[in-house]
């Protein structure tokens, strides 16, 4: 008895010691990620604008970009940079722009990054998921208008996802 109750502790003991061997997080998959891209397009579309969304995950790494008919070529980098900018300060990237300009011209050397507006954070059911970075619009606050107008349209779809 004495030695089921010692291995069992040991048991104990070494589980929780190895419990951060794996981790599980959540972060946004391809199909809602090529969604939000597309609404964020379609959003800037509608007031006549030609843009590029680009959404990455909560490392920054891409996951899709899309790029509107007429958009330049470059929205695509600075649309990324946007979203890169916001999973960096974990807020929308217009709001670290007001809120750190003694920064600014620092981190814009910094390569994949860009303090601009037009990058907002993608989160639900208080994870971090990953942002959405738009660009093209005569004004990042319209790019990110576009930005949110698609989140919104698809947060219960958000919110859903994380429930499974």
């Amino acid at each position: 008895m004495k030695n089921l109750f010692t291995t069992l502790l040991f048991a104990l003991i070494s589980f929780s010691v190895l419990a951060g061997d794996v981790v599980q997080e959540k972060s946004i998959g391809m199909d809602l990620a090529r969604d939000i891209a597309n609404e964020a397009v379609l959003a800037c579309r509608q007031k006549g604008f030609h843009v590029s969304a680009v959404v990455v995950d909560r490392h920054g790494l891409l996951r899709v970009a899309l790029r509107d008919d007429l958009a330049a070529r470059f929205t695509l980098e600075i649309a990324e940079r946007k979203a890169n900018m916001a999973v960096m300060a974990w807020t929308d990237s217009g709001q670290f722009r007001k809120s750190r300009p003694d920064i600014q011209q620092e981190l814009n050397h910094i390569d994949g990054l860009i303090v601009m507006e037009g990058g907002v954070k993608i989160v639900a059911g208080g994870y971090n998921l990953g942002a959405l970075g738009v660009s093209g619009a005569p004004g990042g606050d319209k790019d990110a208008a576009c930005a949110r107008q698609a989140l919104k349209k698809l947060m219960t779809r958000l919110e859903f996802a994380l429930d499974d």
